[in-house]
């Protein structure tokens, strides 16, 4: 999909997704996620390829006709229509018999848990009451798809992450197949059956949420997902060298001694100990000293210089269910982790893994 000569917004992106399943496509901005999902819903038309819903192209079929619901993040209510009107208006728009309307509108009232909320108009409903009726009205028809373009993005965190969990309830109760979009990690790894990781247009990963935090296909996935450290060096014996100093870790592909690599460690697979403490399971331990630390409420994030690592930023979660007074700025420290958690990439342009999940 072009927007310009020479420019693609969506760039041969190529995937599957069975029935009842709810994928997350997440990327930041200009990454082609809206483009992908505006192809989907018949907004935008592709430039090559083809998209089918259950199996049916659907390249020819005008949007209005498509059997598909969808949340904008802008919702795009009624607002001289109460939330019922709102919720039956494409029941109407689609010919049902109005005799059973009132009772199908009931149902989705209550399944987003707005029963007694039926007369009211939507100037008189919350953020998180108004997304209810944009969902409900989205589902009440009985879409073969649902998708979803960033509708939670003007919330607020705490009630954004409420709505992340109704989302979750209301897809695995109606089993309705489901595309989100969205910039934020945690919303898609906490809804999503699978996701996937898009920059430049691109396909960079296409897997379950554990797969996709836990062994990403190349530092940009690693670096977008999760916070990360971040170590370049050369491919080694051991893993990887920074500097004059080895790093046990484990490469994506066979490297050739020598090869320009980035190495990434999430940050609470890091361990951290008083100077002097070697970390037992550990296979590679460091002196460092702590530069900064950040209280985030359930955990600290530490900071760590290392000269044994020039130009690296340590960063380090730290979990104490006693105290977070262990280490002060300034302090000298030890830190380490498990060759396994140490992540090597051949550095250079992003190499995606496809589409299709397997």
């Amino acid at each position: 999909m072009e927007f310009s000569p020479g420019v693609r917004a969506v760039d041969n992106a190529s995937f599957d997704l069975q029935a009842g399943r709810f994928l997350t496509v997440l990327g930041p901005s200009g990454s082609g996620k809206t483009t992908l999902l505006h192809m989907i819903a018949g907004f935008l038309k592709p430039s090559g390829g083809e998209i089918a819903i259950n199996g049916r192209p659907v390249d020819a079929v005008a949007p209005h006709r498509r059997s598909v619901g969808m949340v904008f993040q802008k919702l795009a209510l009624f607002p001289h229509m109460t939330a019922a009107e709102n919720v039956a208006f494409p029941l109407k728009m689609r010919r049902w018999d109005p005799r059973g309307i009132p009772a199908r509108v009931a149902e989705f009232l209550d399944l987003v848990r707005l029963g007694g909320y039926r007369d009211r108009r939507i100037h008189e409903l919350s953020g998180g009451q108004q997304q209810r009726v944009a969902i409900a009205r989205a589902l009440v028809f009985e879409p073969e798809l649902l998708l979803l373009d960033e509708p939670l993005a003007a919330l607020d965190r705490k009630l954004r992450e409420e709505m992340q969990l109704e989302f979750r309830r209301i897809q695995k109760e109606l089993h309705v197949t489901t595309i989100n979009v969205t910039h934020d990690q945690r919303e898609a790894l906490v809804v999503s059956d699978e996701i996937i990781v898009m920059e430049g247009g691109v396909i960079q990963q296409y897997a379950p949420p554990l797969a996709i935090y836990r062994q990403p296909a190349n530092a940009f996935v690693a670096g977008f997902v999760g916070v990360s450290t971040f170590l370049d060096g050369v491919a080694s014996p051991a893993g990887m060298r920074v500097g004059g100093t080895d790093c046990a870790g484990r490469q994506a592909l066979p490297l050739a001694e020598g090869t320009p690599v980035r190495g990434a460690l999430r940050a609470e697979q890091i361990s951290l100990g008083p100077a002097g403490d070697m970390l037992a399971g550990c296979d590679t331990v460091l002196p460092g000293r702590i530069a900064d630390m950040i209280f985030e409420g359930e955990r600290l994030l530490y900071i760590i210089d290392s000269d044994a690592l020039p130009g690296a930023e340590i960063r380090i979660y730290h979990h104490d269910p006693t105290g977070f007074d262990l280490f002060e700025a300034g302090a000298a420290i030890r830190f380490g982790w498990q060759a396994q958690d140490l992540k090597i990439f051949k550095t250079g342009r992003k190499e995606p893994t496809g589409g299709v999940l397997q």
